[in-house]
């Protein structure tokens, strides 16, 4: 558990990276976030979750600068699991620059699926490293903010915390 000026994040990560990190706190009638051990072990045979402040140490190190404000990117390596669609969705978030916005619309042109807007909204659902993977900084097509997992109140930190907030995003 790493706590942060957004509240409490749960981390993960694989001998690949990291795999999770998701919000602790949960929206009225939401879903727990925490992955289902379980469901991570269907996913790769054998595996176990154990706490190691020694195996977190470079995500926190990097998160902790984050909300500083002294760090734009991540470079710790990171083990996405997800379809080849949801995959491509998240790289394009990853692709876009701190400080910056995108339009879901955007998102789906980007992965050459103009149309898909709506499954670009469910990729992001279904991102598994909040913040790491800024799907923060997907917007609706009028500018304005719109559904994110965190609430909309982190998002609107997030943004500001990166200076993209602009007077559309905060009305």
């Amino acid at each position: 558990m790493f706590t942060s000026p957004v509240g409490p994040l749960f981390l993960a990560a694989s001998n690949r990276g990291l795999v999770a990190l998701k919000f602790e706190a949960r929206l009225p009638g939401q879903q727990t976030i925490r992955p289902n051990p379980r469901d991570l072990q269907a996913e790769a045979k054998g595996l176990r979750l154990a706490d190691s402040a020694h195996a977190m140490q470079t995500y926190v190190r990097e998160l902790d600068e984050y909300f500083a404000g002294k760090r734009r990117e991540f470079t710790f390596a990171l083990d996405l699991r997800g379809t080849d669609f949801q995959l491509a969705c998240w790289r394009a978030l990853i692709a876009i620059p701190y400080g910056e916005t995108r339009s879901y619309g955007d998102i789906a042109r980007a992965v050459g699926r103009a149309q898909g807007f709506r499954a670009v909204g469910m990729a992001n659902n279904r991102n598994p490293l909040a913040i790491v993977v800024p799907c923060h900084r997907v917007i609706a097509s009028d500018g304005t903010l719109c559904g994110y997992g965190g609430g909309l109140d982190v998002k609107r930190q997030l943004l500001e915390l990166e200076g993209a907030l602009t007077q559309t995003l905060v009305a």
